[in-house]
């Protein structure tokens, strides 16, 4: 493996000189290597299917120009390799860290909202209902099994679809795909990692993500959200956070099995779809659900 990531480096300008051993770090889809100052990525096998390295180019050279990203020194649309600077005296995140660094849910808060803030214009447009059709049709035909009453569900979110388009907002920069582990924690600030996903879409959707991500409790949620917008924030804005956490749970659960399809050996994506699509199920069944989409229809 040391002789292929040297061939890869000997390609790349910024690591032309780069000489000894790269430290593999973490990943589900990709194959991530610590080299010296810099970090490169390796596109994992089949993720062309579903993400575009061009997008995601732009879009990180620009979360870098927002001053929420790392600089990206080496990006080839068409190999999907990059290379950015390494950030020192970061962590990065997990749920656990989350609960137990001090004010890391208020980092994030205002980390997004500096994003979002920013006037950055990413290519692509993060579609919710959208990519749900895109990601069912790249499974149609495929040996991979979607978990039972998946479609029913989907049904179900025609409430939620109608009541997000009758207050519509307007789309921002965004993160899309805020795993823990995509957020690095300086003390101070918080950074943003990793933007395959990432594109135009409603704020609020990174902060919903975010809260499901993390295993966000009802403090570490305020502590998020007032931080972002700096005091209380508005009921309907915290409809919209807590909608999509049980949405997003809805798509990602179709990005496992994808995963499971492509015989991802990174985790058991059978058990992260059935377990993503039963919390979404138990987050739309809960009383408050209803209260909270009311509250983005007022």
């Amino acid at each position: 493996m040391t002789d292929a990531i040297d061939a890869i480096a000997a390609t790349i300008p910024a690591l032309a000189g780069w000489r000894g051993r790269a430290e593999r770090m973490g990943g589900l889809t990709n194959r991530v290597y610590r080299l010296g100052e810099y970090i490169l990525r390796i596109p994992g096998e089949g993720t062309a299917e579903y993400i575009d390295r061009a997008n995601e180019a732009v879009a990180a050279r620009a979360a870098a120009a927002a001053g929420v990203s790392p600089e990206v020194v080496h990006a080839d649309p068409a190999s999907g390799l990059m290379v950015t600077r390494i950030l020192a005296g970061v962590v990065t995140m997990t749920p656990e860290l989350f609960r137990s660094r001090a004010g890391a849910p208020a980092r994030a808060g205002r980390a997004f909202a500096r994003l979002h803030r920013s006037g950055a214009v990413f290519p692509f447009r993060f579609e919710l209902f959208a990519m749900i059709d895109d990601y069912l049709r790249l499974l149609a035909g495929r040996d991979v099994a979607l978990p039972a009453g998946y479609h029913d569900v989907v049904a179900e979110a025609g409430v939620v679809r109608a009541a997000l388009a009758a207050r519509p907002v307007v789309p921002v920069a965004c993160h899309c795909d805020p795993l823990c582990e995509n957020l690095l924690d300086a003390g101070t600030r918080m950074w943003l990692v990793d933007w395959e996903y990432s594109g135009m879409n409603d704020p609020m959707w990174d902060l919903g993500d975010l809260s499901v991500e993390g295993g966000f409790g009802p403090e570490q949620d305020e502590e998020m959200l007032a931080a972002y917008f700096g005091g209380e924030a508005p009921a309907g804005q915290r409809g919209r956070m807590v909608v999509y956490k049980a949405m997003c749970d809805l798509l990602w659960t179709l990005w496992g099995l994808i995963q499971l399809a492509n015989a991802n050996p990174a985790d058991d994506f059978r058990r992260y779809a059935d377990t993503r699509f039963a919390r979404c199920r138990t987050l739309i069944a809960d009383p408050d659900f209803a209260v909270h989409l009311r509250a983005i229809e007022e």
